[in-house]
Parts: C-alpha cells; sequence; structure tokens
C-alpha cells in the first residue's frame, strides 16, 4: 500500500482522505474476522482457518489489482481483511501451542520474521514496478501478491495440527504423535501431553457454552490472575500499533517527501533500505528471546521507539541536507528499536500467557485492540499532521512508546523457558 498509494492518487484521482481511509480501513474491517478467528481455529482447528485465510488473501489480492474505483478498492480490502484476521490470529497461536518451551521464544519469532521479509518484497516490488506506466504499475503491485497466499496454503496441508487443539477434541494418540515430533525428548513430548489433557479437561469441564464462557472469563467475571493476563495483553498490542509503526510502514513515502527527497523512485528506493534494515533486527529478536528473554527485549525496545520517534520529529522540524539525512536516520532507529521487541515478541508474549481454554479468543481480544489501534493511526496520519505538523505526531508517538516502556516495566513479568500450562502459576503472583 505503502508505495501503491503514490500511483493510486494519481490514476484514479482520489483525495488524501480517501487514500488514508483506504490505507487504513483494512484494520477496521479486520476486527469481526479477528474476533471471529478464535471460535473459527477451535472449530475448524487451526491449519483449517490457515487454508481458509489464505483463500480470502489470494480473492482480495486479485480484487485490488482490477478494482477501478474508491468502492471497489474499499470492498476489496474488505475481502482481503477476511484472511488477514484469520491469518494473523492463528498463525500466533499454531506457533505458541507446536513449539517446546526451549524454542517457543525463537519459533514465534518467526512470524514476525517473514511478515517483515513480506514488507520488504512489496517494498522492491513497489521500487521494480515504479517505471511502469500509472494506470498499471500499481495493479502489478498488487497481483505479486496473489502468489504468497496460495504457496502457503498449499503448504499449510503438509504441517501438523497442533497438539493442544487435538487433545481438546480428545485425539490424544495423535496429540501424542505431534509432541514427539516436537519435543526434545520422548519423556518431555510426554509430560507436555499430560499438562495438556490436564487443562484440556479443565476447559472442557468449565464449557457449557464454550464461547459464551470464555469470554465471560475474559470481560465479565476474570479471576485475579485472569485480570493480570488481559490487561498484559492489552496493553502491550495497544502500544505496539499506538507507538506509530503503521505510520512508517504506510507513509514513509510521504515522510521521506517532507525531509526534501522529491522523486518517486528515490523515496521508493530509501523504504526498500528501511524494510532491509526491519527484516535485520527481527533476526535479533529471533536469536535472542529465549536467550535473554521477552522482557528486556521489550524494555530495550519501547525506549529505543520513544528516542527514534522523538529524534524524527526534532529532524522535520528543520530543512536542509543534513536533516534529510537525519530523517532517514531516524526512521531507520526507529524501524531496528521496533523489530527487536515491539514488532515479534508481542505476539509471541500475549499466546503463550493465556491459559488453553481461553487462548484462542485471547488472542482474538488482543489482536483486535491491535488493528483498532492500528486503524486509528493509519486513517488519522494525514489528518492529524495537517492538524498538529508531521513532527508534532512524531512527538506524540514518542510520549505513548515512553509510556509503554513504563507499562512494560511495572506489568509484564518474564515467560522464558516456562510452560505454556505453567503461566496460570506465574500470573496468580
Amino acid at each position: 500500500m505503502s508505495g501503491a498509494q503514490l500511483f493510486i492518487r494519481e490514476d484514479l484521482g482520489l483525495s488524501d482522505a480517501q487514500v488514508e481511509v483506504l490505507a487504513g480501513s483494512i484494520n477496521v474491517f479486520m476486527l469481526a474476522s479477528i474476533l471471529a478467528a478464535g471460535w473459527a481455529a477451535d472449530v475448524l482447528g487451526r491449519r483449517g482457518t490457515l487454508v481458509l485465510a489464505n483463500v480470502f488473501l489470494t480473492a482480495g489480492a486479485l480484487a485490488m489489482s482490477l478494482g477501478a474505483s474508491f468502492p471497489a478498492l474499499m470492498a476489496a480490502r474488505c475481502v482481503t481483511s477476511v484472511g488477514s484476521g484469520f491469518s494473523v490470529v492463528v498463525s500466533s497461536v499454531y506457533n505458541a501451542e507446536i513449539s517446546p518451551p526451549s524454542m517457543r521464544g525463537f519459533l514465534s519469532s518467526f512470524l514476525d520474521m517473514f511478515v517483515s521479509l513480506g514488507l520488504l518484497l512489496s517494498y522492491v516490488s513497489n521500487y521494480a514496478f515504479a517505471g511502469l506506466p500509472v494506470h498499471l504499475g500499481w495493479r502489478v503491485m498488487y497481483a505479486a501478491g496473489v502468489v504468497p497466499p496460495v504457496l502457503l496454503a498449499a503448504g499449510v496441508l503438509a504441517m501438523p495440527e497442533s497438539p493442544r487443539w487435538l487433545a481438546m477434541r480428545g485425539r490424544h494418540a495423535e496429540a501424542r504423535a505431534v509432541l514427539l515430533r516436537t519435543s526434545d525428548t520422548p519423556a518431555e513430548a510426554d509430560l507436555r501431553l499430560q499438562d495438556i489433557i490436564k487443562q484440556a479437561t479443565v476447559a472442557k469441564e468449565d464449557d457449557g457454552d464454550a464461547a459464551g464462557n470464555v469470554w465471560k472469563e475474559l470481560l465479565v467475571s476474570p479471576s485475579a490472575s485472569v485480570r493480570r493476563i488481559v490487561v498484559c495483553v492489552v496493553g502491550i498490542h495497544f502500544f505496539q500499533q499506538a507507538s506509530g509503526i503503521d505510520a512508517i510502514v504506510l507513509y514513509s513515502p510521504l515522510v521521506f517527501k517532507a525531509a526534501g527527497i522529491s522523486s518517486n523512485t528515490s523515496v521508493l528506493a530509501a523504504t526498500v533500505g528501511v524494510g532491509v534494515v526491519k527484516m535485520c533486527f527481527v533476526l535479533v529478536a529471533t536469536l535472542f528471546s529465549d536467550r535473554i528473554g521477552r522482557r528486556p527485549l521489550l524494555l530495550a525496545s519501547t525506549a529505543g521507539v520513544a528516542a527514534s520517534m522523538a529524534s524524527l520529529g526534532a529532524a522535520l522540524c528543520f530543512a536542509g541536507a543534513a536533516s534529510t539525512a537525519a530523517v532517514v536516520t531516524s526512521v531507520v532507529a526507529f524501524m531496528a528499536a521496533f523489530s527487536v521487541g515491539l514488532g515479534p515478541v508481542v505476539g509471541t508474549y500475549s499466546a503463550e500467557v493465556m491459559p488453553l481454554r481461553l487462548r484462542a479468543q485471547g488472542a482474538s481480544l488482543g489482536m483486535a485492540v491491535n488493528r483498532l489501534t492500528c486503524g486509528v493511526v493509519s486513517m488519522t496520519f494525514i489528518s492529524l499532521a495537517d492538524a498538529i505538523t508531521m513532527p508534532g505526531c512524531f512527538f506524540l508517538y514518542a510520549g505513548v512508546a515512553a509510556a509503554a516502556c513504563v507499562f512494560v516495566y511495572v506489568r509484564l513479568p518474564e515467560t522464558r523457558g516456562r510452560s505454556l500450562e505453567d503461566m496460570d502459576v506465574l500470573f496468580a503472583k
């Protein structure tokens, strides 16, 4: 969207308001599918829900590439949102449930690593197709998005189902077979299976109207430990998006233009550099999440995001070559800081702290807050910049990131090395 919007605006004559609604609306559209994802994942299984998600992602990419008007593009974004909502929730849950405790942080970070790779590839394709005629270039950018979900839908069929979902369905032999493939030793597999069956039994005993009881326990009458977990999950998802990541991901071309980089090709080349940095620093989180823990990475990340956003706001207050260099450096620093913690660790942390009986719907709740906050940021950035100036926007995001650092320090305990079934004990304290 970040590159295509430059050409859609010119080709279809869209206004600033239409561009920011088109860019950010997917996050609002996603709310329904995100809230339904927990139910779908429990009914269809984690794998079945991912296959369904990729059908919608493929259809949405095709529809975007063929759109001829603002309403048609909005309808295509709505189709895409169903696949995005399902996949973003279920991927986190599946990754957490399939991984042994010794490698859960490492493997769960793969999700954000490949999201970053997807962003990088989209920045590269934007740059590669920027030389095509205006009416054709942005359509090819979207048409290229058909390929990954088709490959993923096929690949999912070769993946084992979540052992925790199998145990919830009483399919213990199948669950043990999966655990033997995904544990360090057979003894660990048997121990994990015992814990999972115990949790699944508790979940079944608690379930009359399963979905209704889960939402009641999450929101209406949570226990003290569940309330602490919900505060952590909702809070960390809110701060991840409220610190301004989508303002950079979606609108970095506008930020670079405001800094004095005039040509579309140069702007898109700069976004490719940002994508490379994001990809590299997600690898840092992937390698160190299980070694030094989630909490230190989140503290370092939130502090770095606050400092780089403040630096970006200050750099945009001045003009000249030095200011342009400072803007690019600040954007790169922001992306590096975000990618070592707030980006990859949030999904891992929120999926692993939820009890099994609440995990799918709890992940949906956290992601719903995430997407709603993201929608507010992405659909207001241009208007907010007009109202309080672009530097003012980034100073505001810096303040939010500073608050996020305090929140992590005060509220989030370390989860490194603990089994998923042990989280209730951690949050009971």
